[in-house]
């Protein structure tokens, strides 16, 4: 349909729009006149599209995404461009994650892994010097298990 010129394309959209004003009447004989009145409205798209070239722009692109499509399903190169697209996602996912997990190790977030000490605790923490005491326990209940919990090295 790419030798079709501008008349063509206008008749076209006429055509359409005298089949929908047709069943409208219908609409509107069976329905009353609201729904026949947007039958109506609805009838008179085609016409301006043709008459404003959005038929002919319509027709180009469904044109260009069967093609693309038709391409996408029967190239190998095509396929190869949507596994490394694919492949490019996977990385960014992953070391979004690995330096999500970074941070919340204790790391500087950089690219460099942090330095850990023989405890298995980030050197900046052992250099710090001597943390400050423990608040108490707010519920009197759940003291010794805090206690636990301080003397096992869990909080």
């Amino acid at each position: 349909m790419d030798g079709f010129d501008n008349a063509t394309w206008q008749a076209l959209g006429l055509t359409l729009t005298i089949a929908g004003l047709a069943v409208s009447a219908l609409v509107w004989a069976r329905r009353g006149p609201v729904s026949g009145l947007r039958g109506v409205a609805w009838s008179l798209l085609p016409l301006a599209a043709g008459l404003t070239g959005v038929l002919r722009l319509g027709w180009e692109v469904t044109d260009s995404v069967v093609t693309w499509a038709g391409r996408l399903v029967f190239s190998p190169v095509v396929w190869l461009g949507l596994v490394v697209a694919a492949l490019s996602a996977v990385l960014f996912v992953v070391t979004g994650f690995a330096k999500r997990r970074q941070r919340g190790a204790g790391g500087p977030g950089g690219d460099e892994p942090a330095a850990v000490t023989s405890r298995g605790r980030p050197a900046a923490a052992d250099a710090a010097g001597p943390k400050r005491p423990a608040e108490p326990a707010v519920d009197p209940d759940l003291a010794d298990i805090e206690e636990l919990l301080r003397r096992r090295g869990i909080s």
